[in-house]
């Protein structure tokens, strides 16, 4: 967990400050990471041992101390934990940068760390991977898209700031078109009707969730509602 989400980090830190990426976009990789890494680790470790859920758990507690290294003290004294930085210190979310990112990180993993787990246990870990992914490459899109082509606007509040921020229904498409093309790429783990079911309702739930959910926080949102379609979808259809 330490190797490769540190490692990530300062790769893209560095792509950042030396090759002026985006940090707007820098961030999705970054953030995509956090939540992706564990679960992967948790299917090949719980794959070979027969235990699900102490690794996926630590490695959720990992990645939460890892932050700790970004406090303002270590950051301003270190040129190699500024570089790290950079990969996610988005210029309109300071002085918040910080308080956000653990905020939205923590927030996902208490819905998507029990979820995982049950999907798990139930047999559906492969599912489980869906609102994480529709998260990943349909909020990572929504930003870039919504800055190059948005045309459309609507204002969203962020948490602990009165500042309003600026989305796109563009970007918002984003969202609804990853979650369809998500769906149709794990459609060998739904019966023909639950897949019908899933494109008619979770691209659009998903995409509403990211749409109203506050700025920067919008990923335990998606996932929560990610995964409650799929359980009714699962469990009813």
């Amino acid at each position: 967990m330490f190797v490769i989400l540190y490692g990530i980090q300062f790769l893209i830190g560095t792509i950042v400050l030396k090759y002026r990426l985006r940090v707007n976009y820098a961030r999705k990789i970054v953030h995509f990471m956090s939540f992706i890494t564990p679960m992967a680790i948790e299917l090949i470790v719980s794959s070979s041992t027969g235990y699900i859920g102490p690794i996926f758990i630590v490695g959720m507690l990992m990645n939460c101390v890892i932050m700790l290294i970004y406090i303002k003290p270590i950051r301003e004294k270190s040129a190699l934990v500024h570089r790290m930085f950079a990969s996610f210190d988005r210029p309109e979310d300071r002085p918040h940068t910080l308080l956000w990112m653990n905020t939205q990180l923590i927030a996902g993993y208490v819905v998507l760390g029990p979820c995982f787990l049950y999907f798990q246990s139930i047999g559906y870990g492969t599912l489980a991977f869906i609102p994480v992914i529709i998260n990943g490459l349909g909020d990572g899109l929504a930003e870039p898209i919504g800055i190059r082509f948005g045309k459309h606007k609507y204002r969203a509040h962020a948490l602990f700031s009165k500042k309003k921020f600026t989305r796109s229904i563009e970007g918002s498409l984003c969202v609804f078109l990853s979650a369809v093309l998500i769906l149709l790429v794990f459609a060998s783990s739904f019966t023909v009707p639950q897949l019908v079911v899933a494109l008619l309702v979770l691209p659009i739930a998903v995409t509403l969730a990211e749409a109203f959910s506050p700025h920067t926080v919008d990923t335990p949102f998606i996932l929560i509602v990610g995964f409650a379609c799929l359980y009714m979808i699962i469990s009813f259809v």
